[in-house]
């Protein structure tokens, strides 16, 4: 059971997630990662397994997404959103790439507040 949700800690949460889909959107795959905290112990979960590290979930993102073609246009639908603590926010969601062969999927993201920065500490997206 979470504790009541500080809108202002989700508004942060969500404009960080809003400057993504505009880093993608400009092909920026590093401005992308910017929310992403900057350590090996990043966990990204994909349909391609487990990546840990900041450098490797990059990486693993520019093989996937090697030109602006293949990234499509990135958008995100909110579907559940939760303080679990002052510390962690969990959010949960659909992403969806309009492009040529559009796709999409589903993600659920764990938010950590660090030194006041809120920083994606583990990505699940499928």
């Amino acid at each position: 059971m979470g504790v009541s949700l500080n809108a202002q800690e989700l508004t942060k949460v969500l404009d960080l997630m809003k400057a993504q889909e505009q880093a993608w959107n400009a092909g920026d795959l590093e401005g992308f990662m910017i929310p992403y905290e900057n350590s090996d112990s990043l966990m990204f979960v994909g349909s391609k397994g487990i990546t840990y590290g900041w450098n490797n979930t990059l990486q693993r993102y520019k093989t996937s997404y090697p030109d602006k073609a293949s990234m499509g246009e990135l958008s995100f639908t909110i579907i559940k959103a939760e303080q679990l603590s002052p510390e962690y926010i969990y959010v949960m969601g659909k992403w969806s790439l309009k492009k040529e062969k559009a796709a999409s999927g589903h993600f659920t993201l764990i938010w950590k507040k660090r030194k006041g920065l809120w920083k994606i500490v583990s990505d699940h997206s499928s």
